[in-house]
């Protein structure tokens, strides 16, 4: 059993990590609104991949590829590609706080959907939570907030494949190396979407900003789920799951200064109620096996 020795190094991992996660979204909505989905996404995938083998395979070498429940890692990693593919055109038509908003409806649907797919048994507060944090989502998609309906729908979508990740994660932690889950999801997405390059690339020539924002997609998205999964070795899940809520407040606070968005007064709300609502089932959630 490993000893969690380091909480407040643990907890800096942590935070690095979702701001990391703040900057790749806010990096593909930017991308996203110049360039087809498809290109932005697989670049990311490859560049992350790339990222993986240049850095962990020289220490890692075949653990990259050993897994006991491969079907399971394959599945766990095309949810993670469609996710992305959803959150890319979520933000081709959505700011980015909103958007992260609702696909923070995720980690309480997981919660709940543990007691139905793994047998846990979930408490009256987590349910009252969950459906408190969807009334948030109600207030930030509300008929006067002006956002796009598609858009919302795509961030759903997500919603829904982040959910079917999440609890693979949670079924294959026990049995699988991190750094082969990792990888398996960086691979898979890098060819789901590569096959695609050669129909996707078109539109205009990246400028060299715009070359260099491609890149630190892969770059942030690896490294924030590197620093991510590092920060459980020296902080307990408890004392880091209430905190997965500040990339919400880093989304907000760079779609304002890049994007110069401010959400509404009942968008806003809507946020603090899911903050609130996920924030509590993470500091009291403590499922039991039936």
């Amino acid at each position: 059993m490993n000893k969690v020795s380091h909480p407040f190094q643990g907890v800096l991992l942590f935070v690095s990590a979702l701001f990391l996660f703040a900057c790749m979204d806010t990096t593909t909505k930017y991308l996203v609104t110049h360039y087809n989905v498809l290109l932005v996404i697989a670049i990311r995938y490859i560049t992350h991949c790339i990222l993986m083998i240049v850095l962990l395979a020289p220490s890692q070498g075949m653990k990259l590829l050993q897994t006991k429940h491969t079907g399971l890692v394959i599945v766990r990693g095309a949810s993670l590609a469609i996710a992305s593919l959803f959150m890319g055109l979520a933000l081709q038509r959505m700011p980015v706080a909103e958007t992260t908003a609702i696909v923070f409806l995720g980690p309480m649907l997981v919660v709940l959907s543990a007691g139905v797919f793994l047998g846990e048994r979930i408490r009256l507060f987590g349910w009252v939570a969950a459906v408190i944090g969807f009334l948030g989502v109600l207030l930030i998609v509300h008929p006067d907030s002006g956002l796009d309906t598609t858009g919302t729908i795509y961030a759903f979508v997500v919603v829904g494949a982040l959910v079917v990740y999440q609890l693979l994660s949670r079924v294959l932690v026990t049995t699988e190396l991190t750094v082969a889950m990792l990888f398996y999801s960086a691979f898979i997405g890098s060819v789901a979407y590569g096959i695609f390059l050669p129909w996707s690339w078109y539109g205009p020539t990246p400028s060299l900003w715009d070359a260099l924002l491609f890149l630190s997609m892969g770059m942030t998205g690896g490294i924030g789920h590197f620093l991510y999964t590092a920060a459980y070795r020296h902080s307990p899940a408890s004392l880091l799951a209430p905190m997965n809520y500040l990339q919400l407040i880093w989304a907000g606070v760079l779609g304002w200064l890049v994007f110069n968005h401010v959400p509404d007064t009942l968008s806003i709300v809507g946020m603090c109620i899911i903050i609130m609502s996920g924030a509590i089932i993470a500091i009291k959630s403590r499922p039991i096996k039936s």
